[in-house]
């Protein structure tokens, strides 16, 4: 009983230690009761409701750069849609749901390390007229819900001339990836965490991976009040790890405490082969290594191993990365082949310099550089990668919009490379493109998406059928102006192809002949989109059915002259199609995708409607 009471009463003495730094007890109770009286006597804040007044940034969206149908664009303002169900031209609409882009040649490999909590696929960024402390959100879905699994708050203010030092991102929800039992709409408000700033710019962030098509989204409504919570100005301070750790004068007691005994070393650590030690550090995540590092030195070196970090993955950490954070990491990835820097860095909290200096120190083994929606990015940093990643075979500046044309004209040094994504970039063809084609002679995967600079995609086509023939991937998505000639040319030269993405390339026309001998000049074909265009035919899928039985994924929506024949000689022909949307397309109703489906089971058969 008594050494329990000594034990007791040391913790109680620790506690009250702690406390004293920051207050007594009685000090802290009275502070707390006064409050709460001076709250009973003050109004009731009012709450603001406001829609989003302009969206700030993307990673994605279906819609063309040039329009505003299917675009993030459409989710600034009041709701166009809600509480109408369905497919809307109107809405918002990200660039892919499922699974099955997963499953593409031109995937990339994931990353090691990334945390078991990290979901998220795409991001929007809006901002708001007021900025307030956030009582709620909410979202105003019309089409596939439950894709959000993540809202953040930011410190800065996107209107405000005078940014602050330090930009902080505040977590107010976060979410598992899901999907609602019905494709119908709904609003999605979920409860929200308290912050201690007030904010006007609201980050959400989304998984389509469980969901069936495309989410569509239509409004968001962000109510808050301007003055901060009353309760929320003090927290009682709680009992913490942190509270219980030494005071310098009783670290120094332990030091000299510890001095007169005899160390025991590290145990059995020690006796443990230093791979075996290397693979078991190997399962944690960045922040654990970092924090395990500090334990003991024999740690240390193991976590500070530059073989720890052959591959590594910042974008679960894009709010907190900084050029302290690269320079903090410099000296442990001497050794980095594969890099994902995508999302990270923006408004200032990366910097040019300190990027061209971490690449300048880690990047000569560099393999695999991600630098989606890095806006960062200057024509000074495409110098410096190009001259010094001499080996990267995988670069990917998806939505780096604004990064300026010329910029692009750097790529072309980088002659190992095999994977390149430039979807929604500003590159040109005559400033950049031709010459990348010209020397990148072994490209396989070639991602041109939404690339509204690009003058004639014939040309294009033209050259990469004559210079880049083990092409294996190519995505024109919402190409403007390629035609039958160009796509004749594409498909004689690069007959590797597999997949190939022409949605809403509207200047091809069936009645040419380019599809049937698309057909026949690609049996690896395993995916097709041929999005929107409205001369898809019958002639058409038949000799896919003929020509390509390793198709995979088919996209016709939106055609008006395929009939359920065809379809049925399609699925019966390609044993191994998983995915055909067959959305708007006129001879196709809803009962005959029940028939197909029931016949076909293993193909998912996508029919979109509007309510």
């Amino acid at each position: 009983m008594f050494p329990m009471l000594t034990l007791l009463s040391m913790f109680y003495y620790i506690c009250l230690r702690r406390r004293s730094r920051s207050g007594t007890r009685g000090e802290v109770l009275n502070s707390r009761r006064a409050m709460e009286s001076n709250q009973r006597s003050l109004p009731l804040s009012v709450e603001v409701e406001q829609y989003a007044k302009e969206v700030l940034d993307f990673s994605s969206h279906y819609g063309s750069e040039n329009s505003m149908s299917y675009t993030m664009w459409n989710l600034a303002g009041m709701p166009n849609v809600f509480p109408s169900s369905g497919d809307f031209t109107q809405t918002a609409v990200f660039r892919m749901y499922g699974t099955w882009w997963e499953q593409c040649a031109s995937a990339p490999l994931p990353f090691r390390r990334t945390p078991l909590s990290f979901h998220s696929q795409d991001y929007i960024e809006l901002a708001f007229e007021e900025p307030v402390y956030p009582t709620a959100i909410e979202v105003l879905e019309t089409y596939h819900p439950g894709a959000i699994i993540q809202i953040l708050a930011c410190s800065l203010n996107p209107f405000s001339q005078n940014p602050p030092a330090d930009v902080r991102w505040e977590v107010l929800w976060t979410g598992q990836p899901s999907k609602a039992l019905t494709p119908q709409a709904r609003q999605f408000s979920p409860s929200l965490k308290q912050i201690n700033f007030p904010t006007n710019l609201i980050r959400l962030e989304v998984n389509s991976s469980l969901l069936e098509y495309y989410t569509e989204l239509d409004a968001v409504i962000l109510r808050g009040v301007k003055q901060r919570p009353v309760l929320s100005l003090y927290k009682m301070p709680l009992i913490d790890i942190i509270d219980l750790s030494d005071s310098e004068e009783e670290r120094e007691a332990a030091e000299d405490a510890s001095s007169s005994k005899s160390s025991s070393g590290n145990g059995y650590f020690n006796k443990l082969p230093y791979e075996l030690i290397q693979l078991i550090v190997s399962h944690l995540t960045l922040p654990d290594l970092c924090r395990l590092a500090q334990s003991c030195k024999l740690l240390q070196q193991h976590c500070c191993d530059p073989l720890q970090y052959i591959q590594l993955s910042l974008q679960p950490y894009w709010a907190r990365l900084t050029d302290t954070s690269l320079g903090y990491l410099q000296n442990r990835c001497t050794l980095i082949q594969r890099l994902n820097l995508s999302w990270t860095g923006n408004r200032g909290a990366v910097t040019p310099t300190g990027f061209c200096s971490f690449v300048k120190a880690c990047g000569a083994g560099l393999v695999c550089l991600e630098l989606s929606c890095c806006h960062f990015l200057t024509e000074g940093c495409m110098e410096v990668i190009a001259q010094t990643c001499p080996a990267l075979q995988e670069l990917n500046l998806s939505s780096c919009d604004r990064l300026h044309p010329q910029a692009f004209s750097h790529i072309a040094q980088l002659t190992s490379l095999r994977r390149l994504i430039l979807y929604r970039t500003k590159i040109e063809q005559q400033t950049a493109l031709l010459s990348i084609v010209t020397f990148c002679t072994q490209l396989q995967h070639l991602n041109l998406g939404s690339c509204v600079m690009m003058e004639d995609y014939d040309v294009v086509a033209s050259m990469l059928a004559v210079r880049c023939r083990l092409l294996r991937s190519l995505d024109l998505w919402r190409c403007k102006n390629l035609t039958e000639r160009g796509l004749t040319e594409l498909v004689s030269g690069c007959r590797l192809l597999e997949e190939l993405d022409l949605g809403w390339c509207s200047t091809l026309q069936s009645s040419s002949g380019c599809f049937a001998q698309l057909a026949r000049r690609l049996p690896r074909l395993r995916k097709l989109f041929l999005t929107a265009n409205r001369t898809v035919c019958d002639s058409d899928i038949e000799e896919l059915a003929a020509h390509c039985p390793a198709l995979q994924h088919l996209d016709i929506l939106g055609t008006r002259m395929v009939s359920s024949g065809s379809l049925r000689k399609l699925l019966r022909s390609c044993s191994q199609l998983l995915l055909l949307d067959v959305s708007f397309c006129s001879q196709i109703d809803a009962r005959t995708v029940q028939e197909l489906s029931g016949l076909f089971p293993a193909v998912s058969i996508k029919k979109s409607f509007t309510q």
